[in-house]
């Protein structure tokens, strides 16, 4: 998040500089508050409109440079649509929206949250805030020689012009954690794995005890004292250690069980010895998303100060090619004592998570475990880029992420679970297998997890097609979108705080 990019909240008020944004329906019409603060200015906005073919629809912008009878420079027009059938991810998107036209070196600009209808309430205005926020995020730390022309978004002041402010703040509080969480994912996946490395990870996840959350750093000696052997085999042909990172935030009641987020975090992915192809490969930096979720996740419920018990564990690797590295065909002992055949060592994360999800389910007994992980491309191939791919043992759960994802608009799809899949896992020599064969690549994937959790209610998400590369939206464009902060804060807030 830039430095220079602040935001604020005041009433309703007309600017005399910089520049205005503000909204209509799909039949251009504004806003009473909207209308008032336009005044004359109102009948050259509709010629404008006319002339460039502008309806309203939503997301179409109109954009009027120095308009008459106003003294900002710049008066965009942001189109909404219906406004009465709005819901929570399209004020995300109109925010992102309206920052993505203000211009980078704009210096001071107000955005009226004010529709056809009615003023936005408090929430919504905050959730345009927040859109506002996470299209303003770049990732340049490592460009020596930024271009001139290159559009510099959060040196603006941003003002949300709302009914009441006190409330807006307030709730704007705590969509600025969530920011910051969705911000650190985003971070973490972008950097590139000579920097972020399983020690440099888990020296940056430390870093979350500033906020009062507790961590804990495992080397490989204490894993291999605890009998994780899946997850260590998975990391010993690298230089960098694996490190499993276990982070909690005690914000409920005292005694009270905790519910828990486990993330894969594979820093880089060779493939090992079953290496990958050469093309495409860089991508595999990114093969860490889900861990970057979790901690994003934690500083978010650390920084909103949630009413509950959480714990964020972590399993982070190097998947490296080398005279130590493991081999098709070993076989490990994992936590559980339950033992896998290695067929494919570039279906590693599953091993990753197979010892974490043992551990955290045996130490804490939590309420519940998610998992997080680009798993497979299996899941791209099903659902492509607009769903992560829902696999869980509790239908309860599995509805409320289900109906998180369309509140926050990080959507589920939820797949099968089943013992005929069970089946292609199953080994001549192990209790199981790390692959099933091409065929529901995703699926087997979720069923040797499963074979993890014991009793424990549990929902693993499969990322590979959300959280990296990820689709280019008006909320993100950034190649690492944090995927999962939101949602994953949304059912927090929604179904487990005090």
């Amino acid at each position: 998040m830039p430095e220079a990019f602040k935001l604020g909240f005041s009433a309703f008020a007309l600017p005399s500089r910089g520049v205005l944004v503000v909204f209509c329906n799909d039949g251009l019409h504004f806003g009473s508050e909207t209308r008032d603060l336009l005044g004359r200015s109102l009948d050259m906005v509709r010629k404008a409109a006319a002339v460039e073919r502008f309806k309203g629809k939503l997301g179409a912008t109109l954009d009027i440079i120095l308009p008459s009878e106003l003294q900002v420079n710049r008066l965009i027009v942001v189109g909404c649509g219906q406004a009465s059938a709005l819901k929570g991810p399209d004020y995300l998107r109109l925010g992102g929206i309206a920052m993505g036209k203000i211009p980078g070196q704009a210096g001071d600009a107000t955005i009226v949250a004010d529709l056809p209808g009615g003023a936005m309430k408090a929430e919504q205005a905050a959730d345009l805030a927040l859109g506002a926020r996470l299209r303003v995020y770049s990732f340049d730390r490592y460009k020596t020689k930024p271009k001139d022309d290159e559009p510099k978004p959060g040196s603006a002041q941003i003002t949300i012009g709302v009914a009441e402010p006190g409330p807006a703040r307030k709730a704007w509080a705590a969509r600025a954690a969530v920011g910051d969480g969705v911000v650190l994912a985003r971070d973490l996946v972008n950097e590139p794995a000579n920097v972020l490395y399983p020690e440099e990870f888990a020296r940056r996840a430390a870093a979350l005890r500033k906020l009062g959350i507790a961590v804990e750093v495992l080397d490989v000696t204490a894993m291999k004292k605890l009998g994780m052997n899946a997850l260590v085999g998975v990391g010993q042909g690298s230089a960098h250690e694996s490190r499993l990172v276990i982070m909690r935030w005690n914000g409920g009641k005292r005694g009270e069980k905790p519910i828990a987020f486990i993330g894969k975090g594979v820093c880089f992915d060779t493939g090992g010895i079953s290496i990958k192809p050469a093309q495409g490969m860089e991508d595999m930096k990114g093969d860490m998303a889900g861990a970057a979720c979790v901690v994003g996740l934690m500083q978010a419920l650390a920084g909103r100060k949630a009413g509950v018990n959480a714990i964020g564990a972590i399993g982070l690797v190097e998947n490296m090619p080398d005279g130590a590295a493991q081999r098709p065909g070993d076989i490990v002992k994992t936590m559980s004592g339950q033992t896998i055949e290695i067929i494919n060592t570039d279906a590693e994360g599953r091993l990753v998570l197979a010892d974490v999800l043992h551990y955290v389910a045996d130490r804490f007994t939590p309420k519940f475990m998610i998992d997080l992980a680009t798993l497979t491309g299996a899941i791209i191939v099903s659902l492509g880029q607009e769903y992560a791919g829902l696999f869980a043992n509790d239908d309860k759960l599995a509805d409320r992420l289900i109906k998180c994802g369309q509140r926050t608009g990080e959507r589920v799809w939820r797949m099968p679970l089943g013992a005929e899949y069970d089946k292609m896992i199953d080994s001549k020599f192990a209790d199981m297998k790390n692959t099933g064969g091409r065929f529901g690549g995703s699926i087997t994937a979720a069923q040797l997890l499963q074979r993890f959790v014991g009793k424990t209610h549990w929902a693993h998400l499969d990322i590979a097609g959300t959280a990296m590369s990820a689709p280019q939206t008006d909320t993100n464009k950034s190649w690492g979108s944090g995927w999962g902060v939101r949602l994953l804060d949304r059912l927090v807030a929604d179904y487990y705080e005090d």
